[in-house]
């Protein structure tokens, strides 16, 4: 105790202990380092975690938005596409004078041998049999069959299935039957003196009230010899998406409109020229 009592009041008088304290301190600082450094690096790491969870938070609700932002992309993008198809199904109509109702198909018949399908509208609906619908591209098909709710319908490649048809360059009209395949249709008994080449468009040419006229049904890609070599063989590619076809357009013919210009005056009601008698 006497000791250091003494040292305390030399230090005081002549700060001869300064350096060795500084000294000291200088050995001493490494120490102290090591001693806080488990604290500073549990410190460091939980802001580290703090933050990664947080942007792990924020990927998760970006990623979130961009995946809801593409749905409504997506969607856009489908009822932009379905606009579309309406225009091109309503522009094919315009110019002639045809009654057109707007269906879908709801069922396909599974069969490989039968081109059927089932429309979601029926005999309520004012869908008749021998209706025809089209797509944006052509002729489709024609109803066969109806009850209150939907309606059955053949699609032109069925076997079943014929149109008559008319040659766009030629004027030849001939009839295409379906042939049991998606993509061919074809057109028999042609005469040898029948104008028609590949690459011919054909379309309906509404004979037998049937199937209105003037829509696309197919353009050549063949021609052929029958088995007696007397008649050709057409191969014709369906102008329709038969394959594809989801929404349709029934198409009928309607009466023409004769109330064209301005209307007829009323008639005109003669007026009376009786004489009243006269008294004597």
């Amino acid at each position: 105790m006497a000791l250091a009592l003494a040292l305390m009041t030399a230090d005081m008088r002549g700060s001869w202990l300064t350096q060795v304290r500084q000294q000291a301190g200088l050995l001493v600082g490494p120490i102290y380092w090591l001693a806080a450094a488990p604290s500073q690096l549990l410190r460091f790491t939980g802001e580290s975690l703090q933050v990664r969870n947080q942007l792990l938070e924020e990927n998760h609700r970006l990623r979130d938005e961009l995946l809801l932002t593409q749905a409504r992309e997506r969607r856009l993008l489908a009822l932009a596409d379905e606009n579309r198809q309406l225009r091109d199904l309503l522009g094919g109509t315009r110019s002639m004078q045809l009654g057109v109702r707007l269906a879908t198909i709801i069922d396909v018949d599974l069969d490989p041998g039968r081109h059927q399908v089932v429309l979601d509208l029926g005999a309520s609906d004012g869908v008749a049999v021998g209706q025809a619908f089209i797509d944006a591209s052509g002729l489709l098909g024609q109803v066969t069959a109806v009850a209150p709710g939907h309606a059955n319908a053949l699609l032109v490649t069925d076997p079943d299935h014929a149109v008559p048809v008319q040659v766009v360059r030629s004027g030849l009209r001939v009839i295409a039957y379906g042939t049991g395949e998606r993509d061919r249709l074809e057109v028999r008994d042609i005469p040898q003196s029948g104008d028609i080449r590949e690459n011919d468009e054909l379309i309906t040419s509404g004979i037998g009230g049937k199937f209105p006229a003037g829509f696309a049904v197919g353009k050549v890609i063949g021609l052929r010899q029958d088995e007696s070599q007397l008649f050709s063989v057409a191969d014709l590619a369906p102008a329709a998406a038969v394959a594809r076809a989801h929404q349709v357009l029934l198409v009928w013919a309607q009466p023409a409109d004769t109330h064209i210009g301005p209307p007829s005056p009323p008639p005109i009601v003669p007026e009376s020229n009786s004489l009243e008698p006269i008294e004597p």
